[in-house]
């Protein structure tokens, strides 16, 4: 387990998406922990529809940042988690999960609706509807790393600047996955990105209904 650099409160207050960074790697321990934060994230029917690319070689950064209207960052930092989703996750994994649910003690009552209910739901979907699904899916997971690794004292940046068709190119994806969102992780060099601030909880939070203010 790696050295907890900051709490999770600090992690979320302190956090920025960082500009520029220092090139240097990340340890394997270190990287394994960060992803096993994401694969723990939930999921809608635990269907876990996300798939991830770790690109650290120097040469498929190279490629990827041309992929991302050539950000320096994704050439710069120690890893980029590739964040997709497929479209097909539910077709080929639907066994799996109900298999470990079972073996959770998942009632087999439930495994058996489950079995018709979630290829009936997935099935009815538009590909819209399919790409919003997944977009929410991997999000969940991709922000559970985002955190772990500021928890530990590296640095972040988020990135949806992209190419999806030249991302596609350099990774060798399936058709079914598409990529929602890159992460980049290392250490920073220079100066922090500023503080672009946060709206007050009066102006985005409500209690029971639209426009009434949330009494705490």
């Amino acid at each position: 387990m790696a050295k907890i650099s900051k709490t999770l409160s600090q992690a979320i207050q302190e956090r920025r998406a960082t500009p520029s960074f220092d090139g240097a790697p990340i340890l394997a321990e270190d990287l394994r922990q960060i992803l096993d934060a994401g694969l723990h994230a939930p999921s809608g029917y635990n269907l876990q529809p996300w798939r991830f690319v770790v690109v650290q070689s120097t040469e498929q950064k190279k490629k990827l940042r041309a992929a991302s209207y050539n950000q320096g960052k994704v050439e710069e930092a120690s890893a980029v988690i590739v964040a997709c989703g497929d479209a097909d996750g539910w077709r080929k994994d639907l066994d799996m999960v109900l298999e470990k649910g079972r073996k959770g003690g998942m009632p087999e009552s439930y495994a058996v609706q489950a079995q018709a209910s979630v290829p009936n739901y997935m099935s009815s979907f538009s590909s819209g509807q399919m790409q919003g699904w997944l977009n929410k899916q991997v999000m969940l997971a991709f922000t559970h790393m985002m955190l772990m690794a500021e928890v530990m004292g590296y640095d972040t940046a988020p990135m949806e600047g992209f190419e999806q068709d030249k991302v596609h190119e350099v990774l060798r994806l399936p058709l079914s996955y598409s990529v929602v969102a890159l992460l980049a992780i290392g250490h920073a060099k220079g100066a922090d990105k500023f503080d672009g601030g946060r709206f007050d909880i009066s102006h985005t939070v409500f209690g029971e209904e639209f426009g009434k203010p949330l009494k705490l």
